[in-house]
């Protein structure tokens, strides 16, 4: 079997970018606090902090420099040697946009570039975007605490400990498992407040897939406003409509409806050119549990949209949570290199550049295990344990060496092909009731670190 040449080709051309943005003076100028700062000739210059970043591990941070330093010099005598506080100082000349930067001038131009229009999966002619947030325990340092917020945990005897927490929200292309654009807030930041952020990012005829916390007018207007369209679950307390279609309990129904603008809101609305009133198609969808819930729309058109299609749609939003636990799970989001705000923001943006390389890098090996279990009862696909720990592992050849693009993508997607992971479609698992005795268990000695 050979791999698709098209996605063989967005990954080398990936790879290549990726190494020569990292090493354009441009790009640490742009991200360094000072302008002294990566000026000097110091082992941890700007692209090899990069890397180091990029490459965050759960060992100690001494075993860590001294194995990446190790790899770094080509594994031969006399390899350089820094130490842990000398890697907190480098790092505190660094901005975390630079990782931002690099998924949005790489990453993304690479992924929707025309020329790889073809490799891109659409949904009756729309990208099939995600948008929804998580929580995100964080060191506990004064720093974290005043920046984010604190969670005081308690019982029927009274207070006890307390911890910092953040707020995680992702605008998610579900079909490509690509993050275009991620926010880290304080955990008090509304989960639609900061869904705004996320607009910006859509571009027209994108279909946006939310859970019920965000079906609301204004945020109905606002993706409207970009001419992107919506798919909103809705709970039992929203709109009068959806109340209605929850008392009838049938399923299989189709109900347009023009919503009003709320009072509240009327007067922003008029001051941003949002209309006072949006046609908005109320769909009901009867789960495999037998519960029924009810999706609001902007795709209005039976025809071209039957009501049939959105349960199976709205279902794709669980790529999103997916996503979430290989962050936290797999890339060990939690697990924070350090315990300041420049610190956590760096080890976020640089696991959702990472995410969406891998994305990416693994194509081609996913491609031909599509092809080489065709027609099986089980089809397989990249095991995406294996998949990171490999992309961490060679991670400097993939980046900083002279080793030939080809070369290491080759290696890489052989790696991939082993031992991958079945599919097994409409397997459902029932949600047990969480135990913190078994959780406790679970993360202590069942969990298996990545890398």
């Amino acid at each position: 079997m050979r791999n698709d040449p098209t996605l063989h080709q967005r990954a080398l051309h990936l790879i290549q970018r990726l190494r020569q943005q990292l090493l354009e003076p441009g790009l640490a100028a742009r991200h360094r606090r000072r302008a002294q700062d990566f000026t000097r000739e110091r082992v941890l210059n700007f692209p090899v902090l990069m890397l180091l970043l990029l490459q965050k591990s759960l060992k100690s941070l001494q075993n860590h420099l001294h194995e990446f330093l190790w790899d770094l010099g080509g594994r031969h005598a006399g390899a350089p040697m820094v130490s842990a506080g000398a890697r907190s100082h480098a790092r505190a000349k660094l901005l975390p946009g630079a990782f931002v930067e690099l998924n949005q001038s790489a990453v993304l131009p690479t992924v929707y570039d025309p020329a790889h229009a073809a490799l891109l999966q659409r949904w009756r002619g729309h990208r099939l975007l995600a948008v929804d947030s998580s929580l995100v325990r964080l060191p506990d340092s004064a720093e974290l605490r005043q920046q984010y917020g604190v969670v005081q945990c308690g019982n029927q005897h009274g207070e006890h400990e307390s911890y910092p927490e953040a707020r995680v929200s992702v605008l998610y292309d579900v079909f490509h498992q690509i993050a275009l654009d991620a926010q880290l807030a304080a955990s008090s930041q509304g989960e639609r407040v900061l869904a705004r952020t996320h607009v910006p990012a859509m571009s027209a005829q994108d279909v946006v897939l939310t859970d019920r916390g965000y079906a609301s007018y204004r945020w109905f207007v606002q993706v409207r406003a970009r001419s992107a369209h919506f798919i909103s679950r809705c709970s039992r307390a929203s709109f009068a409509a959806a109340q209605a279609l929850f008392a009838r309990d049938q399923a299989g129904v189709s109900q347009g409806v023009t919503l009003p603008a709320p009072k509240e809101l009327r007067a922003e609305c008029r001051e941003r050119g949002w209309p006072l009133e949006l046609a908005v198609r109320f769909i009901t969808v009867r789960l495999s549990t037998g519960e029924l819930e009810v999706l609001a729309s902007s795709l209005l058109e039976e025809t071209s949209y039957p009501t049939e299609s959105f349960g199976e749609v709205y279902w794709r939003r669980w790529g999103q949570e997916t996503f979430y636990g290989r962050l936290k799970g797999r890339l060990d989001l939690e697990h924070c290199s350090g315990q300041t705000v420049a610190a956590v923001e760096q080890d976020f943006h640089a696991l959702i550049l990472l995410s969406n390389v891998e994305s990416v890098v693994l194509g081609p090996a996913q491609e031909e295990l599509a092809e080489m279990s065709a027609g099986r009862a089980v089809p397989v696909q990249v095991n995406r344990a294996v998949s990171l720990h490999a992309l961490k592992s060679r991670l400097i050849d993939l980046l900083a060496s002279a080793k030939p693009t080809e070369a290491v993508l080759a290696e890489l997607t052989e790696w991939f092909l082993h031992n991958p992971t079945r599919v097994r479609p409409g397997r459902k698992v029932e949600r047990r009731k969480f135990s913190p005795s078994r959780s406790y268990h679970y993360q202590r000695r069942v969990r298996k670190l990545v890398f």
